[in-house]
């Protein structure tokens, strides 16, 4: 019995006697129980607590509670329910019988008088419940249960409770799903908001059509390829499986079975009387003249746009990676078709502004590599879930081998590489500090960093995939003011194209490797990839994804560019998190300012309230130490752009700090007159007032974040990565350009935060594989003091340093120190819950002076939803090749 099971067991003692587990569900797990009252048995269904987190057990109690006045001889009612600890459970009476499943599986197929007269039964309840305005959304055998040969179908709302409780948009998060792909309609695989009573109908057609034939009418080996058998074919007549089938129930089922909501039973009613009819023919036929092969649809030309546009949503739904990769080839006869579809990523493994490329696609769009929390994971195109890259736990900027067999990846300041066949990863270098690797045909994984003696510039540099040194290939002028970024080797192996920068704005520029001159074309984008057929794809600085022409032999742009998607997530002007496979596949994240973030005030209780009336791209929030001041960052979502604005909070007057585009992360010096910040990843300081010029403290290799100033205001404590000093480090402000490590990164260290009196250092790391918070003494590091239990970050000192506050989740806990004799945790607390801004290496919160309220910005700190693209590139050839 897992912990939630058994602390609900124990809360619920007194009234019922839990006995042993029957089983487990999609959404829970069921107990047999004693009702101590009524001295009767009883089936507990526990909510899993992964969908208990996502929606709330309290709201979805509240929900349930209206599926309580549902009263009907063949449904099973609803005893009771409640929550315990944040465990949410619904008590129903226990059945002595067994499941339609359970039957289906011991005779396979039933005769057809019983399996009629069952679906009638069903029939009658689900009339019954949506006349009282109920859809059940989960009719299959295991929901039916039976009792003296009669039908109880159970959990009846369980699935409506769970969606109006807010669920259903996040189910996909744990790995759950509202309806089960065999026995789901059309428009609820196509993801409509809307579900009526038909889509039960459809779901009790295929229950019939399983209980007569002795399988669903549409199987399939993954889930997506049933669901696109639901959307596409039409099921095979029953008489042609069973002659003994009467014409009129095949009639029946197969409307039952048809594709459009309206050409189904206008009722559960119309469907059961249909069965007792003899005299029934269908009321309309189209099911049977769907399209069920590429010939068919050949014939007729006028259905391909729907099923292009069915397999457009089915991906949508189902998240198939590659959607063109379960169809035949289209008929020449039609244009090609894009299809746009969207990926759910589980909420555990969800996309992360990670440093650097945070995605990448194999060669052939078979798999796309990303960076989480959970640290890299592979989604393939014929997969639902995703997979964790072996070893990459600490992994960061995920490149594959031109071939797709490896894929490399950085941990600290080494690159490796790892066979996706299995076996262990290789050593390709040991220091590579650096950012935007790429693999080439010829063996040779190319990146971008800064010299040692220059860190505001970059280069381009190159490794061997065997292994062996680093050696640069290519370097901007000393006088030019630019930077060299994102490499990508083109076809042919002479040429690699990059990004040239001068501040935020970047264009195309290519290097011949034999000559080592460099072309610059007027061509605005960056992080350029490589589609063949011959496009190079280019991030913009407003967030769209463009598609130029290239001719790589030749070398130049042949045509202009062309939009290929839009409202790209990008974590700077540096680099896009679209990754685009040589085949033409597409996967991003959308923009979240989409999704406009909102500052927010929210005491110890949770109670939130707007802090300012205006939504913008907000991140890093930092009160000033008198409390009348906020210092943020602001991102613009239109040029990517990105500068530090402080907020006077009583007279909501706004100050901007920055003005280059390209910085970031603001912390406050004690006295409050100073702001440090990162700027092109070093770090930097400015008047709080904008009175004076910003002035260097840190330009060297790698990325640096502020995380506090020493309370003597003489020293700022820093994270570093992507660099050969990678740790938490400490920087003296009269001694700028020189700093020293705390200690070094053997892990995945940040956000460091300083106690109120400089003796204690808050931080967070992965170093059991999940990060938690640990405290360390200061500057001389001591023992490590775990802080928090099951997952922690973000740390933040009260003002009285009595109190470390810290992320778990989408919780904001509170831990109490002790410093003497022996520093201590003397116990830990959930203030509150709530869908605020989470950080990575960065903290996006901070308390107030009076340690009773936080500054907190709504939003998801991470993307649970990539988008996809196919066909984009067919479409282009094909209008390239088009006379005109």
């Amino acid at each position: 019995m897992t912990e939630p099971a058994a602390r609900l067991t124990a809360a619920l003692a007194d009234r019922y006697r839990v006995e042993r587990e029957l089983g487990q569900g999609g959404m829970a797990t069921v107990y047999l129980a004693h009702d101590v009252r009524h001295d009767r048995k009883v089936a507990i269904k526990v909510l899993k607590p992964e969908l208990s987190a996502v929606i709330g057990a309290e709201r979805f109690v509240r929900e349930i509670k209206t599926i309580a006045t549902l009263q009907h001889p063949h449904i099973l009612g609803l005893i009771d329910s409640g929550e315990v600890n944040g465990t949410a459970y619904y008590v129903m009476p226990f059945v002595e019988g067994e499941s339609l499943r359970d039957r289906l599986v011991r005779e396979k197929q039933l005769p057809i008088a019983d399996a009629v007269r069952l679906a009638t039964e069903v029939a009658a309840a689900l009339d019954y419940a949506h006349r009282h305005g109920v859809i059940h959304r989960d009719i299959k055998p295991e929901n039916v249960m039976l009792h003296d040969g009669s039908a109880l179908v159970t959990d009846f709302g369980i699935a409506l409770a769970v969606s109006s409780a807010g669920g259903s948009s996040r189910m996909t998060e744990t790995g759950m799903s509202l309806g089960t792909p065999h026995y789901m309609s059309p428009e609820q695989a196509m993801g409509e908001r809307e579900i009526t009573a038909r889509s039960d109908i459809y779901a009790l057609g295929c229950v019939l059509y399983e209980m007569l034939t002795a399988e669903p009418p549409f199987e399939g080996a993954t889930a997506q390829a049933i669901v696109a058998r639901v959307l596409t074919e039409s099921p095979r007549p029953l008489r042609l499986q069973r002659k003994s089938v009467p014409p009129h129930v095949e009639a029946a089922v197969l409307t039952a079975l048809e594709k459009l909501p309206a050409d189904r039973f206008d009722s559960a009613r119309a469907f059961a009387e249909a069965l007792g009819d003899p005299a029934y023919t269908g009321a309309s036929g189209t099911a049977t003249r769907l399209i069920t092969s590429y010939a068919g649809l050949g014939a007729r030309p006028r259905r391909w746009p729907v099923v292009a546009a069915a397999i457009a949503v089915l991906s949508a739904v189902v998240g198939l990676a590659a959607g063109w990769a379960v169809w035949h080839p289209r008929p020449p006869a039609f244009p090609p078709t894009v299809l746009r579809y969207a990926i759910v990523l589980p909420d555990s493994a969800a996309l992360t502004d990670a440093l650097g490329t945070p995605m990448a696609y194999a060669r052939d769009g078979s798999v796309f590599a990303y960076s989480s929390r959970a640290g890299l994971m592979l989604r393939y195109a014929d997969r639902l879930d995703v997979v964790p890259v072996p070893g990459g736990r600490r992994g960061v900027g995920p490149f594959f081998s031109p071939d797709g067999r490896w894929l490399g990846f950085q941990v600290g300041t080494g690159v490796v590489k790892l066979p996706l066949e299995g076996g262990a990863p290789i050593t390709v270098c040991d220091s590579c500090p650096g950012f935007g690797f790429t693999w080439g045909s010829d063996d040779t994984v190319r990146y971008h960093t800064a010299p040692a003696e220059n860190g505001s510039a970059r280069v381009l540099m190159a490794v061997s995939a065997l292994g062996g040194r680093p050696h640069e290939f290519a370097r901007p002028d000393s006088a030019s003011g630019e930077a060299f970024r994102t490499p990508l080797l083109l076809p042919g192996r002479r040429t690699v194209l990059f990004s040239a920068y001068r501040g935020a704005a970047s264009r195309l520029a290519a290097v011949d490797l034999r000559t080592g001159v460099v072309t610059r074309f007027d061509q605005p984008g960056f992080a350029p990839q490589w589609v063949d057929g011959g496009f190079v794809v280019l991030g913009s600085a407003d967030g769209t994804l463009i598609a130029l022409p290239f001719d790589p032999d030749k070398v130049r742009p042949t045509g202009p560019p062309v939009t290929i998607a839009r409202d790209i997530s990008q974590p700077d002007a540096y680099s896009t998190r679209a990754a685009v496979s040589a085949s033409g596949s597409i996967v991003y994240p959308q923009s979240g300012g989409g999704t406009p973030r909102r500052l927010m005030l929210v005491s110890r209780a949770g109670q939130a309230t707007p802090l300012t009336p205006d939504a913008k791209g907000y991140a890093a929030p930092r009160l000033s130490p008198d409390g009348r001041r906020l210092a943020v960052y602001i991102a613009d979502p239109i040029n990517s752009s990105r500068d530090v604005w402080v907020l006077d909070i009583g007279q909501r007057v706004w100050s901007r700090l920055t003005t280059n585009g390209i910085s970031d992360k603001p912390v406050w010096t004690p006295d409050g007159r100073r702001v440090v910040y990162s700027s092109n990843d070093d770090l930097w300081w400015i008047a709080a007032d904008g009175g004076d010029r910003p002035e260097s403290l840190l330009v060297s290799v790698g990325s640096h974040f502020a995380g506090s100033v020493t309370p003597d205001g003489r020293s700022v404590v820093f994270q570093e990565t992507g660099s050969l000093t990678n740790g938490i480090r400490t920087l003296d402000f009269d001694s700028t350009q020189v700093a020293r490590t705390i200690f070094p990164a053997a892990f995945d260290e940040s956000n460091p935060a300083l106690s109120p009196d400089g003796r204690w250092l808050a931080y967070q790391s992965d170093q059991t594989g999940r990060t938690e918070v640990y405290l360390r003494s200061y500057p001389e590091p001591g023992a490590r003091v775990p802080v928090s239990l099951g997952g922690g970050s973000e740390p933040v000192w009260a003002h009285h340093g009595r109190e470390l506050f810290y992320r778990s989740g989408d919780s904001l806990m509170v831990a109490s120190i002790a410093a003497s004799p022996a520093l201590v945790v003397t116990g830990r607390r959930r203030l509150f819950t709530g869908a605020f801004l989470e950080g990575a290496p960065f903290r996006q919160y901070d308390v107030a002076p009076d340690d009773q309220h936080f500054v907190m910005i709504s939003g998801a700190a991470t993307q649970s939803t990539l988008y996809g693209v196919e066909g984009v590139f067919r479409r282009l050839l094909d209008q390239r090749s088009r006379p005109r």
